[in-house]
């Protein structure tokens, strides 16, 4: 659904800033902005807004269709593979401005061919204004409607914790219990993962940024779970680390010590903190353990559309937590050779705290 609201916001903003054109490329921030989603791959997808003139949305021939069946009130242009795209874009454009100077774009994103096509059809222009910080303020607080879906994209969530704990066994591969627990969605019609999945086994788990493998499931072990679903466009994000048969004390201080530490910073997440002293809530329990050395990433991230949104919830970050605001609590503690552990909720900020999107258990359960 289109978000009218935020386009005129960025249209006010555009007026604000005496811009003559904003050029938006991000598929997600078209997606949130226009309510058409697409992964345009090496074809060029593109949304133009102007302070005081329609928008228009410019994208392959072959998705013409499937944006004007979204709804979207406001020209479509298509191209074919063989023509010129920024040539067509260029003429649009034109139409409307004749000589527009002073751009908007999301240069986080944007390419250098990109820009560098850009202007060589503006040669006069200046593409140094970004608007990827309005978009992530933009994108920041949501809407009782966007919480909705994420509260739904988490009870899925939940639903594939318990498929995979379930599909756990000695001898069993990581890749294997991957593969039963986003079959089972499937069946359940939820098509897509929020990211792949990743299910780790033993020493395999102290990789954060590991891939799920062929790795073989063996006794006393911990297995960690990261995994996340879409639902009508809107993600979720949850981690659960469990055992399979029985632990020696080094495996069980660890586990406790990291649940502790996101329990505790779940709890003390509320309107007014900022996300640099919920980031030290949790990281001043796993430094009191001992494990300090074994954290080595932020506590969360921001959430919603994307599995990794803004802001980002960790030392030096002085944002104000605000009602609406929805993020990650992840704290890990990963010693290489031995296990690792991440306990995570994605949580939303209420009036006098905040509530999470998932509910597995948090506690240690031995499966398998």
């Amino acid at each position: 659904m289109m978000n009218y609201e935020k386009l005129h916001h960025l249209q006010q903003l555009l007026a604000d800033q005496q811009l003559d054109v904003a050029y938006l490329s991000d598929p997600m921030t078209i997606k949130y902005l226009t309510g058409f989603g697409s992964d345009p791959v090496e074809r060029v997808l593109a949304l133009l807004v102007f302070a005081d003139q329609d928008p228009f949305l410019f994208g392959p021939a072959l998705e013409v269709e499937a944006i004007k069946g979204t709804g979207w009130p406001y020209p479509v242009y298509g191209y074919l593979d063989h023509e010129a795209p920024f040539k067509m874009i260029a003429d649009q454009v034109q139409k409307r401005i004749a000589n527009p100077t002073k751009w908007g774009a999301e240069l986080g994103f944007l390419t250098v061919t990109r820009l560098r096509a850009l202007e060589e059809q503006f040669p006069a222009a200046h593409f140094d204004f970004d608007l990827t910080p309005a978009i992530e303020r933009m994108r920041l607080i949501k809407s009782a409607d966007e919480i909705e879906k994420l509260n739904e994209a988490g009870k899925w969530a939940d639903f594939a914790f318990q498929v995979g704990f379930d599909a756990v066994k000695v001898g069993q591969t990581e890749q294997a219990v991957a593969a039963e627990l986003e079959y089972a969605l499937k069946k359940h019609g939820i098509m897509q993962m929020s990211f792949d999945t990743l299910i780790q086994a033993g020493p395999h788990a102290a990789e954060p940024h590991g891939a799920t493998s062929s790795r073989q499931i063996e006794n006393n072990q911990l297995v960690l779970f990261d995994l996340g679903t879409i639902y009508d466009g809107y993600i979720s994000d949850a981690s659960r680390t469990v055992a399979v048969g029985a632990l020696n004390d080094q495996q069980k201080d660890i586990y406790q010590v990291c649940l502790e530490a996101q329990l505790t910073a779940q709890a003390a997440a509320k309107p007014g903190m900022t996300a640099a002293e919920l980031d030290k809530v949790a990281r001043d329990v796993i430094e009191q353990a001992g494990y300090g050395e074994y954290f080595i990433h932020r506590l969360g991230h921001g959430m919603g559309m994307s599995e990794h949104e803004f802001p980002s919830i960790m030392e030096g970050n002085d944002m104000q937590l605000e009602p609406g605001m929805c993020f990650s609590i992840e704290p890990g503690i990963y010693i290489p050779g031995v296990a690792g552990v991440r306990i995570e909720d994605c949580v939303h900020i209420t009036e006098d705290g905040c509530l999470p999107f998932t509910h597995t258990s948090k506690e240690l359960q031995v499966v398998g």
